[in-house]
């Protein structure tokens, strides 16, 4: 069975139901609970992605060696950003993942019905 593909509308109105106080304390709830394991998957993938090579270990040398504290703190503030953003993307592609195989895995999911 392929895969779903989702419009931009569908997205952008998922994403505003994430505005909704008690489904987004739900979804807070199912992360606190799987926080030790999903940390676990995102260090790996940042691992593999390249993202704690020399480059970004260098980068970490650059800016700590940056001799203005003004000029050094703008450097790690740029630095914290970056890994903020791909952690998140690499967070997003992992809770897609996560959503994925919970429905094929639950009740009615894709897997349930193949032995019907």
């Amino acid at each position: 069975m392929p895969e779903r593909r989702y419009s931009a509308e569908e997205v952008d109105a998922a994403v505003a139901a994430l505005a909704d106080g008690e489904r987004f304390a739900h979804a807070q709830e199912i992360v606190t609970h799987a926080a030790p394991g999903l940390q676990r998957i995102l260090g790996e993938a940042l691992q593999a992605g390249g993202f704690f090579e020399p480059a970004h270990e260098g980068e970490i040398d650059r800016v700590s060696s940056i001799e203005t504290l003004e000029e050094r703190r703008a450097a790690v503030a740029v630095l914290l950003a970056e890994e903020a953003r791909v952690a998140m993307l690499v967070g997003v592609a992992v809770g897609l993942e996560l959503a994925a195989e919970l429905e094929s895995s639950g009740p009615g999911g894709r897997e349930g019905e193949e032995g019907q």
